[in-house]
């Protein structure tokens, strides 16, 4: 099992000690390739479904296309990025951005294969996403109005994701719309990993109240940490994860992968429902409710950072490792 950092070993004991899910919200539809779970009258452990091997095959696209992420932008918008980008080759790039320090790398473009434009945004080293997310000083503010306009002051996320976040949103939005204008009745598609994924989260709350009523969106993270608090994860729940029949929001997370737990639920973090959790003997598990916890779910499976590996952040999801 790899070594955590000083700062998340310093803060084990803290995070040991609260981890233990304080409530649990569900059963509820989960996302993924037309995946409905969840039945009144059901256990949490009854109601946990595993994916069949093509359920688990449909997600390929959406994991290249976060791996694909972490390359440079001048690689992304001329789609020459090696193995990642082959293996989506018939998409089109719209735009990319980002510097890979202050602003994470992004991408938007047209895939026909899904019809869907898609965005993505890159993640982080392990070890700096750990060390962040069991920093004690961790706070939470309310969305930016100008970004996120009728949100309720109730709704509030992790400081530094709204930072990171609002420095793209609008270069992102711009290139979305640009897409969609090119491609008419195209899907709105957000993915990324680990701290791309907690920027795709907030990107599926953003672009849905800039774009039309009528466009359909779908967000697939992996390695999600938590992002917002109780009200938050209720409005993701509500207006992402409902959409599609309750398949708007999937996030991928893999055996013992620290960072699905953090920050802790201590802190009022709390995550939307959609769970997909990888076993140790690589079955998929679809993980009804918030925060499941089931030991088939990461919340149940991974109780503190001393019971996690960090070298599962990066994969394989599938046989794919997130990098490029």
């Amino acid at each position: 099992m790899a070594r955590l950092p000083v700062l998340a070993l310093a803060l084990s004991a803290l995070l040991s000690v609260y981890a233990t899910p304080l409530q649990y919200r569900g059963p509820a539809s989960i996302a993924g390739s037309g995946l409905g779970v969840g039945t009144e009258g059901l256990s949490k452990r009854q109601s946990i479904t595993t994916l069949s091997t093509a359920q688990i095959s449909a997600f390929k696209p959406y994991t290249f296309f976060a791996s694909t992420a972490y390359c440079q932008p001048s690689t992304t918008i001329s789609w020459s990025c090696g193995a990642n980008c082959d293996a989506n080759s018939g998409f089109v790039p719209t735009a990319s951005g980002g510097d890979g320090t202050d602003t994470q790398f992004w991408y938007v473009g047209f895939d026909p294969a899904l019809n869907s434009v898609v965005v993505a945004h890159q993640g982080t080293d392990t070890s700096s996403i750990v060390a962040d997310l069991t920093d004690a000083d961790i706070t939470m503010t309310n969305l930016d109005p100008t970004l996120f306009p009728g949100i309720d002051s109730s709704v509030e996320v992790h400081s530094g994701f709204a930072a990171a976040q609002a420095r793209a949103a609008q270069d992102v939005l711009s290139a979305v719309e640009t897409a969609l204008s090119a491609h008419s009745g195209a899907s709105v598609t957000v993915v990324g990993h680990s701290l791309g994924a907690a920027l795709a989260l907030l990107d599926s709350v953003f672009l849905p109240l800039h774009l039309p009523s009528s466009t359909a969106f779908k967000m697939v993270g992996y390695g999600l940490p938590r992002v917002g608090n109780q009200a938050f994860a209720d409005y993701v729940d509500a207006h992402v994860t409902s959409l599609a029949g309750g398949t708007g929001l999937t996030h991928i997370n893999n055996k013992e992968d620290p960072v699905p737990i953090l920050p802790g639920m201590f802190l009022g973090f709390h995550h939307p429902s959609g769970e997909v959790h990888i076993q140790d003997s690589n079955a998929w598990d679809a993980c009804p409710g918030q925060d499941n916890p089931s030991d088939l779910c990461s919340t149940g499976d991974v109780p503190n950072v001393l019971e996690s590996d960090e070298s599962n952040h990066d994969g394989p999801y599938d046989g794919v490792e997130m990098g490029c």
